[in-house]
């Protein structure tokens, strides 16, 4: 029998963690607490106490008030209410919008659509290391700017966006700030009574939590207006109506508990893990680290191989579960556009490969890793019609 490769490819999604698995259980059948949460009968009140719960654990995570989170089916819905609840509500006060152009579709085509709709968007290009300069944002910033949004951590090259001084620097203006914080939570420590944040978009499915759940937090003081994408029974002060997953709230906060209670242990752990990853993947001639090194998430890798044709990479690959491109767009036979977008060239784009570790990574997953990356790229290079040169 066939052993299955080794999972890398953790900011793609991650397995649920078995402890909440065991608390979403205990949400669904009639011996458990499945009663709609909108109820009034004791059924209700139960569900609607677990729900209370889970949104404790998810504002203590991020240091909110509960009252401040909004559930959605994930971060992607997240996203679109922020961008166009935010967007329609203010469009009074102007019609430009900033944002930058290597953030996830979940925001660059909710964004085209509020361009069809009149809205203009001015989209900045990071340097050549996936950063922003907090200079060329202040510079494209106009009376007519009532929006901002820059994710903290990119899911594709892991780097960590200053989005506390731009924060600052947009609440001192009155302008709104959206985060898409898919990739942050649970990677990076959250407060949001630092952060000068008005939106910020979570999913459940990054973070060891079911897919299909997640919650945009929308700040109250000073108070963030929102025109809402859903109307119905008027669940969620009316901002997101529809009969709340109470075992898929669970989950969510049940993974944010675990979260916050191993935050600096797994990060440690998954640091030194990727430091031994690294120091050997870097002897390798030609091999390459797209994105700052310093300023990203412990957790991610990209790497180009050159010398090294892509299709037959990922084919030599087989025992190794990772990415080649955000798990979203992999339907997709064009280089990645985060990696084209910070001066990587087409053809090392292609032969570029993302490594994401998690939380049950092992040290001898990673020694197995070395060993397979180090096995094919020289039997690759092997092959090819000319000698590579590092």
């Amino acid at each position: 029998m066939t052993a299955d490769p080794i999972y890398l490819d953790y900011m793609a999604t991650t397995p649920v963690d078995p402890q909440v698995a065991d608390q979403m259980s205990g949400y669904l059948t009639q011996q458990g607490v499945f009663g709609n949460p909108a109820s009034q009968h004791c059924y209700g009140r139960r569900a609607n106490v677990a729900i209370k719960q889970a949104a404790d654990h998810l504002a203590t995570l991020i240091r909110a008030q509960p009252r401040e989170i909004i559930w959605t089916s994930g971060a992607t819905e997240a996203n679109n209410l922020a961008l166009f609840g935010a967007a329609r509500f203010y469009q009074r006060q102007g019609r430009h919008i900033i944002s930058v152009i290597t953030e996830h579709k979940a925001v660059l085509d909710p964004l085209r659509q509020l361009e069809q709709e009149g809205f203009r968007v001015t989209y900045l290009t990071p340097k050549t290391n996936g950063l922003i300069e907090v200079q060329d944002l202040i510079s494209q910033l106009t009376r007519e700017t009532i929006l901002v949004s820059i994710m903290q951590v990119n899911n594709e090259i892991g780097v960590i966006q200053d989005i506390h001084t731009m924060g600052e620097l947009l609440r001192e203006r009155g302008i709104l700030f959206h985060v898409d914080a898919a990739q942050s939570l649970g990677k990076v420590m959250i407060d949001l009574q630092r952060l000068p944040v008005d939106l910020m978009a979570f999913s459940a499915h990054k973070l060891y939590g079911p897919k299909g759940i997640g919650a945009l937090y929308v700040r109250r003081q000073p108070r963030v207006r929102l025109q809402p994408l859903l109307y119905g029974g008027g669940q969620q002060h009316g901002l997101r109506s529809g009969t709340l997953a109470t075992h898929q709230i669970v989950g969510m906060g049940e993974a944010c508990r675990l979260t916050n209670q191993y935050f600096d242990q797994e990060y440690q752990r998954i640091r030194r893990l990727r430091d031994r990853l690294w120091q050997t993947l870097q002897a390798i001639p030609g091999v390459q680290c797209n994105g700052d090194l310093k300023q990203r998430v412990p957790h991610n890798l990209n790497v180009s191989v050159a010398g090294v044709e892509g299709e037959s990479l990922v084919l030599a690959l087989r025992d190794l579960a990772l990415s080649t491109a955000s798990a979203c767009t992999t339907a997709s036979i064009e280089p990645s556009y985060v990696l084209r977008a910070i001066g990587v060239s087409s053809e090392l784009a292609h032969s570029s490969i993302r490594i994401s570790l998690g939380r049950f990574t092992s040290e001898q997953d990673i020694d197995r890793t070395i060993a397979v990356l180090q096995q094919q790229i020289g039997w690759l290079r092997s092959l090819t019609p000319f000698e590579y040169e590092g």
